[in-house]
């Protein structure tokens, strides 16, 4: 087994990966990658719990139909049950099903709730707003009831994501906030305005978050404006009736600041909140279970949290407020 200094240096050599793609986004550069990831993630992974039943299949649509992957553990409720909708990490230009199954496998198993995994669209060939349009498009399609058949209950609906994919998740739980029962951020890249991270410490040196937002500045965002929550979902000013958040980050993580600052917010607005701050943890640890044993209890500790929020069905039948009443959540 190798240790976590053979990731650290594996990390070290993604960073020049980042930098060569970043001046030249090339094809053969981009499939380079996906492999290294998967080669990371092969090496470093530990494979999850099995499940009742895993099945693939595509959210139609006219233009670009949207693949993703039901994981079904053996406790799972045979009825249509509660769902944790997740979209995976990878700077919106890596990453897919295989690489982040063994997150979807722990925490479908620990909370015995079906997790439907999202493949999105991926930059550079599709930039933004492909990502999120897909991951909107998903849970539209769960929210509506087209799910029932997969045992997906569309009044029993979490989110979750990692990184770019906390991303997404943090902007739809703001735009479907009535819909959600909850809301997973692990480690979120939560705006795009600002590169460098407010007041950099070592675990900085490498300077890998500044390099990685950099190519996913040029090569997603591309010329978009960052000021939109659909971008940068920390600058939502209305954070009233969120659904209840778990948001993990990390000490070693360029992230960890933004992410800090959003659970300030959420805190202020009222939202129910569970802050989990790893200290000695790096960006992505979740996705290295051989090297990282937290990254296979986290997701069995964010289980517990799903079940105290997803059994109860969400009501959507509640009366408005009359005029001049502040809205209850």
């Amino acid at each position: 087994m190798r240790s976590p200094k053979d990731i650290a240096d594996e990390l070290k050599e993604q960073i020049r990966k980042f930098k060569d793609a970043r001046d030249n986004a090339s094809n053969s550069q981009i499939g380079s990658l996906h492999q290294n990831f998967r080669r990371l993630t092969n090496q470093f992974d530990a494979p999850g719990p099995r499940m009742r039943n895993i099945v693939n299949f595509e959210i139609p649509d006219e233009r670009f139909p949207v693949p993703v992957r039901l994981y079904e553990p053996y406790n799972a409720s045979k009825n249509p049950g509660p769902t944790l909708i997740y979209l995976h990490g990878g700077g919106f230009v890596t990453c897919d099903l295989d690489s982040h199954e063994g997150i979807c496998l722990r925490m479908a198993s620990g909370s015995r709730y079906r997790v439907l995994s999202v493949d999105y669209r991926l930059a550079p060939k599709h930039p933004f707003p492909a990502a999120p349009d897909d991951c909107e498009k998903v849970l539209k399609w769960a929210l509506e009831g087209h799910g029932n058949t997969y045992g997906i209950d569309p009044s029993r609906i979490g989110l979750g994501g990692d990184s770019a994919g906390g991303n997404m998740t943090a902007w739809l739980a703001q735009k479907y906030r009535q819909d959600l029962l909850c809301q997973i951020l692990y480690y979120p890249l939560m705006q795009m305005a600002e590169l460098k991270p407010a007041n950099p410490g070592p675990q900085d040196i490498f300077q890998l978050g500044v390099i990685a937002l950099k190519f996913i500045e040029q090569h997603y965002v591309a010329g978009a404006d960052t000021s939109q929550t659909k971008l940068s979902p920390l600058f939502e000013r209305d954070l009233s009736c969120l659904p209840p958040a778990y948001v993990l980050t990390c000490g070693l993580d360029p992230l960890r600041i933004e992410g800090r600052t959003y659970v300030e917010n959420l805190q202020a607005a009222g939202v129910k909140v569970k802050h989990v701050h790893e200290k000695t943890m790096i960006h992505g640890y979740l996705n290295f279970a051989r090297a990282f044993p937290k990254a296979k209890k986290t997701p069995l500790d964010v289980s517990d949290f799903m079940r105290a929020y997803m059994e109860k069905p969400k009501d959507k039948n509640k009366p408005s407020p009359a005029h001049g009443e502040t809205e209850k959540c």
